[in-house]
């Protein structure tokens, strides 16, 4: 038997883990994009132009252009974040689907990797949606916009994988409010979603650059204004270690969880 702590060995196999939730979720596609959206949009466009209206420009730019950047990047963060924590567990705990698909020639491994490329899925829907009403409404600049699409990708897998992780350590779904109350609704008032973090005090800011949201704020935000962002290597590499590591806890958690 495997280590429970061994890399994941993965496999094209959870391709068809991930086509498996598409043919499910496409029977419920409109509720479920729109169910993503309302919150954020209400948001958006009432800050934005209400509170826009007093605040005037925020860095340069008008206040709903500078909260576009950052909705893109916590849209999609709560997009990926539900699908990995709710649904997830749903799938493994409630209906028992995971255990129906790992009686098939299918690892666990391969079950969660169509879970994390799934969830960051959604996350993209989520966020190309975003960026097209952002658009519509005269902020966003082309084509350098566009490559708002792979970075919400990324953003999409770390929380994906940082969402299962969670999930492999819940009693039920009343756990995933400490997650969220204490992690992710703090992260997203110390990001740079709502203000300038600059007017954070220098320890704060030390901390808040440590968080993958800043960093997926940080590049939605430079690149919906058409300007290349200024440490965008660094903040894709943090991205990008942040699923990695992510996705392996996430393996070792669960393997320790279903496996024993």
């Amino acid at each position: 038997m495997r280590s429970n702590f061994a890399p994941p060995s993965l496999s094209l196999r959870f391709v068809a883990v991930w086509r498996r939730h598409f043919l499910v979720w496409r029977k419920l596609a409109i509720p479920s994009i729109l169910g993503n959206l309302a919150d954020p949009l209400i948001v958006l466009f009432g800050l934005g132009y209400g509170l826009g209206a007093a605040l005037g420009d925020v860095g340069g730019i008008s206040y709903f252009g500078f909260l576009s950047g950052g909705f893109l990047a916590s849209t999609t963060m709560y997009a990926a974040t539900f699908e990995s924590l709710f649904s997830a567990y749903s799938r493994m705990h409630v209906q028992k689907t995971w255990e129906a698909i790992v009686n098939a020639p299918m690892t666990l491994e391969d079950v969660l990797a169509g879970e994390w490329a799934w969830a960051a899925t959604k996350a993209l829907a989520a966020g190309v949606c975003i960026l097209a009403i952002v658009a519509a409404a005269g902020n966003a600049s082309f084509p350098l916009a566009l490559a708002t699409v792979p970075v919400v990708v990324l953003i999409g897998l770390a929380f994906a994988a940082l969402g299962l992780s969670v999930n492999a350590l819940a009693s039920g779904y009343d756990f995933f409010s400490y997650y969220m109350t204490l992690l992710l609704t703090p992260m997203m008032m110390l990001s740079g979603v709502f203000f300038p973090i600059a007017r954070l005090p220098e320890p704060v800011q030390a901390a808040a650059q440590t968080l993958p949201l800043y960093h997926g704020v940080e590049l939605t935000r430079s690149l919906l204004g058409g300007v290349l962002p200024a440490h965008g290597l660094v903040n894709l590499a943090v991205l990008a270690a942040y699923a990695l590591a992510g996705f392996y806890l996430a393996t070792v958690l669960t393997r320790r969880r279903l496996l024993k």
